[in-house]
């Protein structure tokens, strides 16, 4: 590799304020791992906007290279699973958390990271499931170990236009669901139906704001795929039919759960927490070939909303964490 590289460096400045922008750095200055990739996209999810924020709780110590996901090739392994030029993804455990991220030209990680890339998929289009479709994936994968099948009614999947929304709806219709779409955002209606959604509603449907949520209500929704959390997850709990299951993967409404035990213990509802960073070895890589293959939507690119370099990351980072975006950010590293 080159002895020096391009990368999004986020650092606090001598008032203690954090800014990102684009560096050199040297192969030097890379973490210590078996597996050297160039990376050649990488995505925007919501974790890598806080990363770019000083209140943001990720970032323990600067300067720091954010990017919790990025796909390339195999530079070079102290590794025999993986060899030179062979095409790899990362998503999870520690990458642009506790150590330098995707959002550079040149990525050094564990080997027990890196997921060989699946037959039928392509880098970019790893990373436009990236680490938000994946989640999205293991929340069906849950869905389905828990009982959950197309036949037995409606699956509602809340925050629609995010990253993780969005690959679920064309997850859930890949798969034979009738899937009902919730959000915030009027001008989205097309977009939804694009991925698959038969259904699109407001999320006022859901959760109309109320200071206090009935523990039970009329049962609307066999599943659910949640990235919200909060109140809106409790009002969902409400709405969820008779042995039914949520997928939660989000906090974007809070970590607070104002709910009671009513939902589990009458109606026999299964909360199902997704944890798509430390997701064991085995399941990740089994996850990432169907959605190389049976899983693969026909609509993956529609899950694209725009492709920016390392120049527009700092804005872009902006967008997520104000809810500009509709869809996925793809980053491209490679020339």
């Amino acid at each position: 590799m080159t002895q020096s590289f391009q990368a999004l460096v986020v650092d606090q400045t001598q008032d203690g304020e954090v800014q990102a922008e684009v560096r050199s750095l040297e192969a030097s200055s890379l973490p210590a791992g078996e597996v050297l990739i160039r990376v050649a996209y990488s995505s925007i999810n919501y974790k890598d906007g806080l990363a770019a924020r000083k209140d943001g709780n990720i970032v323990k110590a600067y300067p720091f290279v954010p990017g919790i996901d990025c796909s390339g090739t195999v530079v070079s392994s102290e590794d025999s699973r993986f060899s030179e030029g062979q095409a790899v993804l990362v998503t999870g455990y520690g990458l642009g958390v506790s150590q330098f991220g995707g959002f550079s030209q040149y990525a050094r990680v564990p080997a027990d990271w890196v997921v060989p890339l699946p037959n039928g998929l392509t880098p970019r289009e790893a990373m436009i499931f990236g680490t938000a479709g994946f989640t999205a994936a293991l929340s069906l994968y849950r869905l389905e170990q828990n009982g959950v099948t197309p036949e037995q009614g409606k699956v509602l999947v809340t925050g629609a236009t995010g990253g993780v929304g969005g690959a679920a709806i064309a997850l859930l219709n890949k798969r034979g669901y009738h899937v009902v779409a919730s959000s915030g955002k009027a001008d989205a209606l097309d977009y939804l139906k694009a991925l698959g959604a038969a259904e699109v509603i407001s999320r006022e449907e859901v959760y109309d704001g109320a200071e206090s949520i009935r523990p039970l209500g009329k049962q609307l929704w066999q599943a659910a795929v949640d990235p919200v959390g909060g109140k809106p997850l409790a009002s969902l709990l409400s709405q969820i039919a008779y042995n039914g299951s949520i997928a939660v993967s989000g906090l974007t409404a809070g970590t607070k759960l104002p709910t009671t035990v009513l939902p589990f213990i009458l109606r026999g509802v299964s909360l199902l927490g997704i944890d798509s960073v430390f997701c064991p070895y085995d399941t990740r890589v089994a996850i990432w070939k169907r959605l190389g293959s049976e899983w693969k939507p026909e609509q993956l690119e529609q899950l694209v909303e725009r492709e920016v370099g390392l120049a527009d990351l700092p804005s872009a980072l902006e967008d997520i964490l104000a809810a500009r975006s509709q869809g996925r950010t793809l980053v491209r590293l490679v020339d």
